[in-house]
This record gives C-alpha cells, sequence and structure tokens, in this order.
C-alpha cells in the first residue's frame, strides 16, 4: 500500500487533504499522473499545508462553475441514433464519448472521462447517465438510444414507436380474424 494525501476529492476514497493508503497501482497510474495526490512523505504534507489555502479556494471556485453547469444541464435529453437488430440489440454498445459529442452538440462541453455509465447500453430505449462536472457535482442526462432519429424523439416524448406499431399490426391482424370469422359465417349460413 502507498500513502498518499489527496489534493482534490475522489469519489470512494476521501476528500481534500486526507492521508489514504492505496494500492500502488492505482497511485501509480491514476492519481499521481492526474495530480489528485501526492505522496504522504514529510516534505509534501508540509507543502500541502502551505498551499492548503489555495487549495480550498481553488476547489470553491471549480464546485461553483460545475453547480452553474449542471444548473444549465438539467434535464439534459439526448437522441442517439444507432444500428440495432430487430429486437433492439445494438450492433455495439454507447460510450461516454458517444454521450460527450451528444451534449457537445446539445451545447455543453464536458469530457467522456466525466460521463459515469453504471451498466453498457447495448440496447433501444430510454437510459439514464451520471454525468460528474466536479467531484462534488453529478447531474443526470436521460438518453434516447434508437434507430431513426424520429423514434428517439418519440422515446424522449415518453412515447414506444415499435411498440405502437406492434399493437397497430395486432390490432390490424385481429380485426382481419374478426372479419374471416364473420365472412366464414355468412358462407356457412349461406350454404345452409
Amino acid at each position: 500500500m502507498v500513502a498518499l494525501v489527496l489534493l482534490e476529492r475522489v469519489e470512494n476514497l476521501g476528500q481534500i487533504g486526507d492521508v489514504v493508503n492505496v494500492r500502488p497501482g492505482y497511485a501509480r497510474n491514476y492519481l499521481l499522473p492526474q495530480k489528485k495526490a501526492l505522496r504522504a512523505t514529510k516534505a509534501n504534507l508540509e507543502a500541502f499545508e502551505g498551499r492548503k489555502a489555495q487549495i480550498l479556494a481553488d476547489n470553491l471556485k471549480r464546485k461553483e462553475e460545475a453547480e452553474g453547469a449542471a444548473a444549465k444541464m438539467d434535464g439534459l435529453k439526448l437522441a442517439l441514433v444507432r444500428q440495432a437488430g430487430e429486437s433492439g440489440q445494438l450492433y455495439g454498445s454507447v460510450n461516454g464519448r458517444d454521450v460527450a459529442e451528444g451534449t457537445a452538440a446539445a451545447g455543453f462541453t464536458i469530457n467522456r472521462n466525466q460521463v459515469v455509465i453504471e451498466n453498457p447500453i447495448k440496447t433501444t430505449g430510454v437510459h439514464t447517465v451520471r454525468v460528474s462536472l466536479h467531484p462534488e457535482v453529478s447531474v443526470t442526462v436521460i438518453i434516447a438510444v434508437a434507430q431513426t432519429k424520429d423514434e428517439a424523439d418519440a422515446l424522449l416524448a415518453g412515447r414506444n414507436l415499435r411498440a405502437e406499431a406492434a399493437a397497430d399490426e395486432a390490432a390490424d391482424e385481429a380485426a382481419l380474424a374478426a372479419e374471416l370469422a364473420a365472412s366464414a359465417a355468412a358462407r356457412e349460413a349461406d350454404d345452409a
């Protein structure tokens, strides 16, 4: 385990200034290169204490900016068009880059690493993803994945065109069956 002092809040790990023990790979490959932490040496702890006020002020400023952006992004709905089979299974999946590009088209700039997809999106339909604008500020984005733009827009409006088409087809088949039964009954009556 490696002892680190956190320079920013890290989800499921700690707050600014916390000294935490993490696995060497997590420290070496993520926390240290992303400048989210420093090794907890005596010199680094003293340097951190000297800069703590500035680090907290910078964090507060970034948090306020993120809260402003979150207020604007609140309720954002995206329509993504993807190829899929008849059952609605996607050929591939929707990833963070797709969501980041969709939000960019809506006028918001986010990084694909800010998109948190809990479960892989591999089917058409309406899905929700979390966008982490700051370690302490997140917003939920609703995504409609469909084969056409019209179908995606209908999903966002609360309608399922596939289900409506299937219901219409079932109603047409029922009407046809009733018509055939009525004509068969009429023939039998004529024959009798």
